[in-house]
């Protein structure tokens, strides 16, 4: 691990003071740190946010606003989280390790790198560590790699659960800077690969996310996160869905979905939710919508059964809402 300075603001205005470009925010630490221990991440300064008055969970009329510091623990127990959203509790509690999820923020979940083992390992060539050397993922391991927004500049698949979800609920993040506050929705909030896949998105050099706004939704109380993976913990998705269902009298009236584990972003699917809006609440019109979800897929050599598991996925996730026979 390379040097480094370190700092611990008590205030918002300290800790943005303090940031420059080659800063990085502490808050659980669970991807920083590891990433700094194999040098992959090397920043000149480390600020610890965790004094930071950026916690809590409030309901109002609008919905949900959730400070960036809250443990994703926490958020997948609260009350109005698993009563009014439960695709998030589901997504929380499908994340990492109980034990990461009891350090880890939801701030900091949403900021996670857009990895794989080739940009972990600095002996490798990786385009999103240093541009210009290139992708050895598009013609080697790319089992775990992603299918859909690809370039040929990177492959990597975004990690969060938790993205996916929120993506889903159309939820924006409060971004807060030295210039001021800005609110950004959260499928804006990242950028696809491109020739750029360092860039990943939209954040300013010394930027912190402090809230995240879940808008209400009446009829997201039905609503489901699922996950598939090579093992039941401590993994990342091949494929999930969350999936949200307004069904009146065994019809779609209005659908969300979105998807992980496929893409290099969370993916939000409107031409799947269109195809929804209705329809009968069955298996067939679930099939059939989701077979929309894989437009412009770019499978690789070993990842091209994602095409196929992402669909099921989506049918998984739909076949277990309310309402559905």
């Amino acid at each position: 691990m390379h040097g480094f300075d370190f700092a611990a603001p008590t205030t918002t205005d300290q800790a943005l003071a303090l940031a420059a470009d080659r800063s990085a925010f502490l808050a659980g630490g669970t991807t920083l740190v590891d990433l700094m221990k194999l040098d992959v991440l090397t920043p000149d300064r480390v600020i610890d946010i965790n004094d930071l008055p950026i916690r809590g969970i409030v309901r109002d009329r609008g919905g949900l606003a959730i400070g960036a510091l809250e443990r994703m623990s926490d958020v997948a127990v609260h009350r109005d989280v698993r009563t009014m959203f439960p695709v998030i509790a589901q997504a929380l509690l499908a994340s990492a390790s109980g034990q990461l999820r009891n350090m880890a923020s939801m701030g900091g979940n949403l900021l996670q790198r857009t990895r794989c083992d080739y940009f972990r390992d600095v002996h490798s060539p990786c385009n999103k560590r240093q541009s210009g050397t290139g992708c050895p993922a598009l013609g080697g391991d790319n089992r775990g790699h992603a299918v859909l927004g690809t370039s040929d500049a990177c492959v990597a698949t975004h990690a969060s659960d938790l993205a996916v979800a929120l993506v889903a609920l159309d939820a924006h993040v409060v971004l807060q800077s030295k210039q001021g506050q800005r609110v950004v929705p959260l499928i804006e909030f990242y950028t696809l690969p491109g020739a750029t896949p360092s860039v990943e998105n939209v954040l300013t050099p010394g930027e912190l996310v402090t809230r995240i706004l879940v808008p209400r939704l009446v009829w997201a109380d039905n609503s489901a996160y699922v996950k598939v993976r090579d093992r039941q913990s401590y993994e990342f998705a091949l494929a999930s869905a969350a999936v949200a269902a307004d069904i009146v009298g065994g019809t779609v009236q209005e659908a969300r979905v979105a998807v992980g584990g496929v893409g290099t972003k969370p993916w939000r699917l409107p031409q799947v939710e269109a195809a929804l809006r209705g329809k009968p609440a069955n298996e067939q019109s679930f099939t059939e919508a989701a077979k929309l979800a894989v437009q412009g897929a770019r499978p690789l050599a070993h990842n091209g059964f994602k095409v196929i598991l992402v669909q099921r996925t989506i049918v998984r996730a739909l076949m277990g809402l309310r309402g559905v026979r």
